[in-house]
């Protein structure tokens, strides 16, 4: 990692830059493969499938039987696992619902809003070197607790064309309608278009690379919402003499562990600190079976010191991670002056793989900056709020006047007749 010390606030925007960019082939791809999808369907979702995976498939849907088979595949331990990291996301998400409160705003005019779910949403799942069954659990619970009809889930099969066991069993145990046997931008593309087998979908949900997150991006041009631009992941932790170097080193290659592509940032106003941190680093490296991943991951990363709490809490909300780890003696400092960042651990007790898999928070978060205007996946992700009211004739009579008045003059007379024909039917 590089370390840099007391940089000038000129050249925060270089340090803060993130290791990956969208570049114009990807966006040329990305349209390309878009439009053979939704030209050819399901045959140009097995050819790019062989292409991109290696696996050539009969049935792009993962059948019944294969599903009920993935349980007997998986040993108990994790199987207990999976359920008490389940038990605690339905838990946190279940709290996040709301009762509906009618409001009346003046007298007779009754307005209030309702959640409906979100009716047909995919879920991309991605495969590759780390088998995510983990954000199965994320997405699907919450999609389920929001009453979506239809949760359709992507992933990406190995080359004997099969998916991972974990991520079959979690999907059937969170009660996702169809498995798709398809990874990368052409599984968003069906999930944009629909196929033959795969439905199109209203929302798109789930991490990737810069491919997935591009081609989420190209799907809302053709009317389908996406969670966030969620993109390689990454972490910054702030640290002083009061962190445990071991438990913040092993944070920190937990992260760069993801993917090359993936970012850590260390902050701290101690150079001692840094320094012993990066000594511990090195040796839990050694002992990685992913240290290639983590070693190219850990290039793209820094060591930062600064001089006061104040710059690096700027430094902080500057950089907006994904996931914030606060291990300092005056946590309350830090947590209540956050105010970009998709996820908060706090203390040398709170791991970020905590809420990578059973605290019960969600871990799909909004990466590359996005921690500014995006907020993480929860309940709301799934829902939409419908606005209704009532207005009764005593109503009318309060704001009809008001309505009449603001309809005339923006010259909307139509507007105006609406309550004026209103009004003297009450005369």
């Amino acid at each position: 990692m590089k370390k840099i010390i007391n940089p000038d606030r000129k050249e925060w925007t270089a340090i803060l830059k993130r290791p990956t960019t969208i570049s114009e082939s990807i966006e040329e791809t990305v349209a390309s493969i878009f439009a053979d999808i939704n030209r050819n369907g399901e045959e140009g979702l097995k050819r790019y499938t062989e292409i991109f995976d290696g696996a050539a498939i009969d049935d792009v849907l993962v059948s019944e039987t294969t599903i009920a088979q993935a349980e007997e595949q998986l040993p108990e331990a994790l199987k207990k696992a999976i359920a008490v990291a389940k038990e605690n996301i339905e838990a946190f998400h279940s709290a996040q619902k709301v009762t509906k409160k009618v409001i009346e705003t003046t007298n007779g005019v009754f307005c209030w809003q309702e959640k409906r779910p979100i009716q047909k949403v995919g879920l991309y799942i991605p495969g590759g070197t780390a088998p995510l069954f983990s954000t199965v659990l994320m997405l699907a619970i919450p999609a389920k607790i929001a009453g979506c009809s239809e949760i359709i889930l992507c992933t990406p099969p190995d080359k004997q064309g099969n998916v991972n066991p974990a991520i079959l069993y979690a999907a059937q145990l969170c009660g996702v309608s169809k498995i798709v046997k398809a990874g990368g931008i052409q599984a968003i593309a069906a999930l944009t278009f629909g196929t033959e087998t795969v439905p199109a979908v209203y929302k798109i949900f789930g991490p990737g690379n810069q491919y997935v997150t591009t081609a989420k991006q190209y799907a809302t041009k053709f009317g389908v919402a996406i969670d966030m631009p969620a993109g390689p992941s990454e972490l910054l932790i702030i640290a002083d003499d009061s962190s445990n170097a071991a438990f913040v080193a092993s944070d920190l290659l937990s992260q760069a562990e993801h993917g090359e592509d993936s970012q850590v940032l260390l902050i701290s106003t101690s150079e001692k600190v840094l320094s012993e941190i990066e000594k511990e680093l090195a040796l839990q490296l050694e002992k990685l079976p992913r240290k290639k991943i983590a070693q190219k991951s850990i290039t793209n990363s820094k060591l930062i010191c600064v001089k006061t709490d104040d710059e690096a809490l700027e430094l902080i909300n500057e950089y907006a991670p994904e996931h914030l780890m606060v291990c300092t003696k005056n946590t309350d400092f830090y947590c209540n002056g956050i105010v970009n960042a998709g996820s908060v651990f706090i203390g040398n007790y709170s791991p970020e793989s905590a809420g990578d898999y059973a605290s019960g928070t969600n871990h799909t978060l909004p990466t590359n900056g996005f921690a500014k205007a995006y907020s993480g996946v929860n309940l709301d992700s799934f829902l939409k709020t419908i606005s209704f009211q009532e207005i009764t004739a005593n109503g009318i009579q309060n704001i009809g006047s008001a309505i009449e008045i603001m309809a005339q003059e923006e010259g909307l007379y139509a507007h105006k007749n609406a309550v004026t024909l209103r009004l003297k039917s009450l005369k």
